[in-house]
């Protein structure tokens, strides 16, 4: 049988005993202390507790699910590719019972599964029951017992051979400390050639004695006090391990040979995986293991060869063959780790789970050196093709997102490359200055840790290259290290300088802007700029721009020439603000202005502004009071808000639009007051996401209830400007949902006069479509028409039925493009920001934003702006140079945060120092700075310049 055909034959198996046959769970679980799905029971666990009622009838189900044990509690990574059985990923076979049969239906139907329909050779079964050890839970399960000595004495065999007494540790599961619990039955085979050892092998960490099948008895509950009480409902929970009962299947040729010990490796299930690897990497793959007797040295028959000698061919020396061996199997049991999972959204990045794919990503990567994959070419994204005709049709998942899949594992293979390349030789050179005639042959742990943090090398890929070199290392001495530059790094940031920003003032200027748009100001400094004159005041209307809300624009008159200056843009200098006029404007110091906000401008702003207050509280009423807010940008005419969550369902995001313009019907007033930080530091009604960034007073705006008395539904830090009533904002529009970064979404949103323009572009869209649409129909009607006419009913409907299909065929053909252009402006817009997220991860990562920076990378334009954004987004405080070469010519980026500022650093003066030495030009304020060049050629030159620059 195909191992396709033996996954039927199990769900077929027990839709005869009226089972529903339920699809896997996601790999991402739905409980918070779990990094991955890691049995088939997570996703019945509300049923086992008694809190939902199993939506089967009667209340029984199988399937099949996906699992990873790559972390946590369960994690077999390292013995993946050196043992016949391990993998990160495996599908878990299982029947279950929610309070419905028990331990006489799972014994008698496991045994007629693998005895009866699939003929396992009984005298090479062993089942295993619980036996508890002075101090265990619970009793002898002699229930167990008695049901699987029936069976061994049914075909003449000793009971007291072939089942074997387990203690807790091994035949008793609990689900935590206390709660549901109770004995299991594991079934265990015997591979070893004469499948004569009796039992001695059961248990005994022997790849010639596998368990296949485990049937859990849940009729206890553990108790706080220790003991353990019947449950009023019994349930059965089995797992079988699919890939080992494909294995022992396919590889004894129908249970009549077991010469050769069975692996998973040679069964279907990695086969065409291993035939693709061959494809890519001209090398064959051998079945070999370590300290394995039973190891042919002979690979596995290739059909694809052209001769019987092409396909045995070994390809290098024994001890290549072996490390070429172990990569075959790493690469092709890593590849279905990571499919799956960026299939069900689970990304790689820096932490948690995101972090563990990462670290199997890499480990794949490292692995594809010994079967010839260079930096210079990438490999998995090759693979997925051929792992989706496997699997997805049991995971139809992998199928729709195979060109997700795709992109991410060539994004991360490539970023990570020029890593390795860097790092192995690096590696290459401490190793081979070690003292292997030593005993202790040690790799120096000052090593290991300069290759981490200076050039990014991971900690976990330099301990795996010490262990295929034979050299130990003191991962303990390498994180004492790290913690040592841990702590001297928080020194040095205490013991920081403050230096001048590129404009100096010990002005202070009055924020009057809250409730005015206009007021009468004198002019305190005056300091010229490349291009324009920068006026400090002594209170102003305007607003510079700060926690994602643009600054205003407006003008400037002179009351002794009556003179008006546009207003073009602001900027804070401490505790100052300038205004930016044009550079020729008479203006003196102590002249008196009147400064005018541009009103139509600010309006849209400040209710965008309010409607992300609103969306934010709406997003805990609908989503998740853990829904964080990650980002935000407030313009004219849109609203942006990133935070933390799943992706939104569509009736999620009805749900959300809803409460957002019901709140904003009922005319709800927006008020705001200052108040002592530490008044409301402990109130969980007031969202708090700035800390203490405003010092000892924040200024907590409200919405709804009794104005400035901190009562409202709606409450938030925040030094924005804002309407004073919600009916102010007019009609709220979600545009757009999507992915930024690994669990992170970002909201595009409108309200008023943008919602509005929204609006009418989405008609006048729709009425295109329906006069194409109608264009079509009357085409279809004239045709109807020229029909020969008959009043016979018989001759008439099939014309009627010919209109309403093409009516619903038009329909679906509308809807169907309607998506498309919905996913590719999806894509376009967040391709260039998952690829600034990669970057930016990998700088965290490697530690790398502590200092300053100067990167070149290839890509869109728009990239650009992306890594500027995420570096504002980490709260960057140092000093950036970004150079992104789009193919045509380069685009110019510079940054500069506090400790850049502090260290004489401006970002439009290094634009303006640099650009011209690419032929370009640019500008900007000293915080940010955007230039761009067409000399493509100088690049280098420019990124030491900028290098030599912010030493």
């Amino acid at each position: 049988m195909t191992s396709a055909e033996i996954r039927q034959s199990f769900l077929d198996f027990f839709q005869e005993k009226q089972h529903t046959i339920v699809p896997s769970a996601s790999l991402l679980p739905q409980s918070p202390g779990l990094l991955f799905t890691n049995a088939g029971m997570n996703q019945f666990v509300p049923y086992f507790l008694g809190e939902q009622a199993a939506p089967y009838s009667p209340p029984r189900a199988a399937d099949t699910q996906k699992c990873i044990r790559a972390g946590g509690k369960h994690n077999d990574l390292e013995d993946v590719g050196y043992d016949t059985y391990h993998h990160t990923l495996f599908e878990m076979l299982g029947n279950w019972s929610f309070g419905d049969y028990f331990k006489t239906e799972a014994i008698n139907w496991a045994w007629e599964l693998l005895v009866d329909r699939w003929g396992f050779p009984p005298k090479r079964l062993y089942a295993t029951v619980y036996s508890p050890s002075e101090g265990d839970p619970s009793h002898f399960d002699q229930e167990a017992y008695d049901l699987w000595k029936a069976k061994f004495e049914s075909v003449g065999l000793d009971p007291a051979i072939h089942i074997v007494n387990g203690n807790v540790k091994d035949n008793f599961w609990m689900m935590g400390d206390t709660g549901p619990c109770g004995p299991c039955s594991e079934l265990h085979v015997d591979m070893t050639p004469e499948g004569d050892t009796q039992g001695k092998l059961v248990n005994a960490d022997s790849d010639l004695c596998i368990e296949i099948w485990n049937l859990v008895f849940i009729q206890y509950n553990a108790e706080a006090d220790g003991t353990f009480r019947d449950l009023p409902a019994k349930h059965v929970d089995t797992g079988m391990g699919f890939e080992r009962v494909v294995s022992i299947i396919q590889n004894t040729k129908g249970f009549t040979d077991f010469s050769q010990k069975p692996t998973n490796y040679n069964a279907d299930t990695f086969q065409p995986l291993f035939r693709k690897l061959e494809e890519l990497s001209g090398k064959k793959y051998v079945d070999i293991y370590p300290n394995d007797s039973r190891s042919t040295g002979v690979p596995p028959v290739n059909p694809s060869a052209s001769t019987e000698d092409d396909a045995n061919k070994p390809s290098s020396t024994p001890s290549a063959q072996l490390e070429e061996a172990i990569a075959f199997r790493v690469i092709a049991d890593h590849i279905r780790t990571l499919s799956l999972s960026i299939a069900d959204g689970i990304l790689p990045g820096n932490n948690g789970r995101n972090y563990v794919l990462r670290r199997i990503l890499r480990r794949a990567v490292k692995y594809g050196r010994n079967l010839g994959f260079s930096g210079e070419r990438t490999f998995l994204a090759d693979l997925v093709d051929t792992l989706s005709e496997q699997l997805g049709g049991v995971f139809p998942e992998l199928k729709a997102k195979t060109s997700t899949v795709k992109e991410t594992l060539q994004r991360e293979e490539d970023s990570f490359n020029k890593t390795l390349d860097r790092g192995l030789a690096l590696f290459e050179q401490v190793a081979s200055g070690v003292d292997v005639s030593s005993t202790q042959k040690a790799f120096p742990p000052e090593d290991a840790f300069k290759l981490s943090d200076t050039f990014g090398f991971p900690i976990d890929l330099t301990a795996l290259l010490c262990r295929e070199r034979g050299l130990t290392l003191d991962e303990k001495a390498v994180e004492a290290l790290f913690e040592k530059a841990r702590k001297l790094s928080q020194e040095n940031q205490q013991t920081t300088v403050v230096a001048a920003l590129d404009i100096k003032s010990e002005a202070v200027t009055n924020f009057v802007g809250f409730n005015s748009d206009e007021c009468e100001a004198t002019i305190l400094e005056l300091h010229p700029t490349e291009d324009k004159l920068l006026v400090i005041t002594d209170q102003t209307p305007f607003f510079a721009e700060m926690g994602g809300q643009q600054g205003d624009e407006g003008e400037m008159l002179h009351e002794g020439s009556d003179a008006e200056y546009l207003v073009s843009g602001t900027q804070q200098i401490g505790s100052a603000r300038g205004h930016l006029v044009p550079p020729q404007a008479q203006l003196e110091v102590g002249d008196k202005v009147t400064l005018r906000v541009f009103a139509e401008r600010r309006r849209p702003i400040e209710a965008h502004h309010t409607a992300t207050h609103l969306l934010h509280w709406a997003l805990h009423e609908v989503v998740s009071p853990d829904a964080t807010q990650q980002g935000s940008l407030v313009t004219p005419d849109r609203l942006r808000f990133d935070f933390t969550s799943a992706a939104l369902s569509p009736d999620q995001l009805t749900a959300i639009e809803e409460k957002v313009n019901a709140a904003i019907a009922e005319a709800q007033p927006v008020s705001w007051k200052e108040v002592p930080h530490a008044d409301i530091k402990g109130r969980e009604d007031i969202m708090q996401f700035f800390g203490d960034k405003y010092g000892e007073l924040v200024r907590v705006v409200q919405i709804g209830g009794e104005p400035q008395a901190l009562n409202g539904y709606s409450m938030e830090l925040c030094g924005g400007t804002h309407s004073r009533n919600t009916s102010e904002l007019g009609q709220f529009i979600i545009k757009k949902e999507e992915a930024i970064a690994s669990g992170v979404r970002r909201i595009e949103a409108a309200v008023g006069k943008a919602a509005e323009a929204y609006l009418d572009e989405q008609i006048e869209e729709l009425k295109k479509e329906i006069t194409l649409a109608q264009e079509k129909l009357n085409t279809a009607n004239e045709a109807l028409k020229n029909l020969e006419q008959d009043p016979i009913a018989e001759v008439k409907a099939p014309a009627e039925e010919s209109l309403s299909s093409l009516r619903d065929t038009l329909a679906a053909t509308k809807a169907a493009a309607v998506e498309a252009e919905k996913s590719l402006k999806k894509a376009q817009t967040a391709n260039a920001a998952r690829e600034a997220d990669a970057f930016l991860a990998g700088l965290a990562e490697n530690g790398q934003l502590s200092g300053n920076i100067v990167h070149a990378v290839e890509g869109p334009a728009n990239l650009l702006q992306e890594l500027m954004n995420g570096l504002k987004k980490l709260h960057f405080t140092h000093a950036a140079f970004l150079i992104v070469d789009d193919g045509n010519k380069l685009h110019l980026g510079s940054l500069c945060g506090k400790d850049g500022h502090d260290a004489g650093f401006g970002a439009g003066n290094l634009i303006k120092d640099l650009a011209p030495l690419v032929g370009g030009k640019g500008g900007g304020k000293p915080d940010m700075a955007r230039g761009a060049a067409p000399q493509r050629d100088k690049k280098e030159e420019l990124v030491q310049a900028a290098k030599e620059k912010l030493a």
